[in-house]
């Protein structure tokens, strides 16, 4: 009777192992679906589309810079650029959850704004949610944000290098 009573709790245990063991599920994911090989924001419209050559794959609502119009000027400006950028870097304990860097400011944006007596500004990423609250839907500082359950599926589909095409 008694190895039998081992045996249940032996089994519980294992069966609570293979559940996670309490363990919170990774907000690193897997992708397994055709190749991103570009996004596009259409800023208008609030949408990210993640595409695999001519094909749409996935679209995102979004949230843009507090100054959503217009294409980032300078530094603090609250707008979201325009233009053609990469994916160039990875944050894996960003303070929005995870995020994608994008390459602004390139080089005819530094010169824009330092012709005007001002920085360009950086770190222009695509992240996930704000760890406060929100005052309005438009909240980032020029980035653009999905829901954190969006950006674990957008950080696994996304390689470094891919184009990001902001438009207005």
């Amino acid at each position: 009777m008694r190895a039998v009573k081992i045996l249940m709790m032996l089994a519980l245990v294992l069966g609570l192992a293979a559940c996670g063991g309490g363990q919170p599920p990774s907000k690193f994911k897997t992708y397994d679906g055709p190749p991103i090989t570009r996004i596009q924001v259409q800023k208008a419209e609030r949408k990210m589309y993640m595409i695999s050559g001519t094909q749409v794959v996935k679209v995102y609502d979004i949230a843009l810079g507090f100054q959503p119009q217009g294409h980032k000027q300078f530094e603090g400006d609250g707008k979201t650029p325009e233009g053609t950028y990469l994916i160039d870097r990875r944050n894996p304990n960003s303070a929005f959850h995870l995020s994608l860097g994008v390459s602004y400011p390139n080089a005819n944006d530094r010169i824009n704004a330092l012709a005007n007596g001002k920085l360009p500004g950086g770190d222009i990423f695509i992240h996930g949610d704000s760890p406060g609250p929100k005052r309005q839907a438009d909240w980032t500082a020029g980035c653009i944000a999905v829901t954190d359950a969006e950006i674990e599926d957008v950080y696994a589909m996304i390689r470094d290098g891919t184009v990001i095409q902001i438009l207005p």
